[in-house]
């Protein structure tokens, strides 16, 4: 059974700095590409950053230059690394697989909150 556990959130100022860290395991996780999504109250579900197998990385373009994706195969777990954290950039955040499958989908993920 996949689980995903998301941790790391916070309260922050504008322009503050987060680590989300999500271990998984119930699955090879060297074999498959891990991203990181967003969802704010009453929105959709936001793309925010993926990493593939060997490395390379993708990011909206709303977080480009401010969050960092990356993971260690080792201990089965994938960080995004947050700067320069904006309002619009609270959300509950939640890994997965780049192709979104729900049963991966974590209950709380990690709430991220940036206000003043």
């Amino acid at each position: 059974q996949v689980r995903l556990a998301e941790s790391g959130g916070g309260s922050v100022q504008p322009g503050g700095s987060l680590r989300l860290s999500c271990v998984a395991s119930g699955f090879t996780f060297s074999n498959w590409p891990m991203a990181w999504f967003r969802q704010a109250p009453g929105k959709k579900r936001e793309f925010v950053a993926s990493i593939t197998r060997t490395g390379e990385t993708t990011y909206a373009e709303s977080v480009k230059g401010r969050f960092t994706i990356s993971r260690d195969n080792a201990e089965n777990t994938v960080y995004l690394e947050m700067t320069k954290l904006k309002p619009d950039d609270s959300a509950v955040y939640r890994c997965n697989s780049p192709t979104w499958v729900i049963s991966w989908a974590s209950d709380q993920g990690t709430q991220v909150t940036v206000s003043s």
